[in-house]
């Protein structure tokens, strides 16, 4: 089954990698207008918290919604590698004059302050990068295993916030994914072309 995942990880990959920069663009903006669509859906007035990602390796740009985020007033918290227990992640809030740094990935993320760690049950929504995702909701990531890690907890508790969303550019989508039993899947995706509920 690794292989499997390993083939369809490595195809929607560089799938991603050959959208144009105007592809992207476009897509951003409409996934800025689908989210800012689905908090309105929910009858979301009052300010959020709210985790994403900074974008990487062709996903999704997020930063049309970050923006747009904050200057609804909603607190945007980003996931840093936690600095104890590596293979955890934390979520920091994010706001423009943030401090920066790389991580071991080389992707940027705040500079550790712990005053700023917002814990999982208090997000309200957790908006989070894949790979691959399929008709049931399933979500292959990038194969760290981060966001199944740090969620599997709340997985096990049925809990209600925070609200889990997939981000993907449609041609993510692929028929049926190969399973493993750590695999929180989603209730919602979101995509340039449409919002997709299970």
């Amino acid at each position: 089954m690794s292989n499997k995942r390993a083939k369809i990880r490595a195809e929607i990959r560089n799938t991603r990698k050959n959208l144009s920069n105007n592809q992207q663009i476009i897509a951003a903006q409409s996934l800025k207008m689908n989210f800012i669509q689905h908090l309105k859906s929910e009858k979301t007035t009052n300010s959020k918290h709210i985790a994403i990602y900074l974008s990487n390796d062709g996903e999704l740009d997020t930063s049309l919604l970050i923006k747009e985020l904050w200057s609804l007033n909603h607190t945007v918290y980003l996931p840093i590698i936690h600095p104890f227990n590596g293979a955890n992640l934390l979520f920091q809030r994010y706001e423009k004059n943030s401090p920066m740094r790389a991580n071991r990935y080389g992707i940027l993320e705040p500079k550790l302050n712990c005053s700023q760690i917002c814990p999982l049950p208090v997000l309200d929504y957790l908006l989070m990068p894949l790979v691959a995702f399929d008709k049931q909701g399933n979500r292959l990531g990038m194969g760290g295993g981060f966001y199944d890690r740090t969620l599997a907890r709340l997985h096990e508790q049925n809990w209600q916030k925070p609200q889990l969303i997939g981000l993907a550019h449609e041609c993510q989508k692929v028929e049926a994914l190969p399973i493993e039993s750590w695999d929180v899947p989603l209730k919602t995706i979101i995509t340039p072309d449409k919002t997709y509920c299970w």
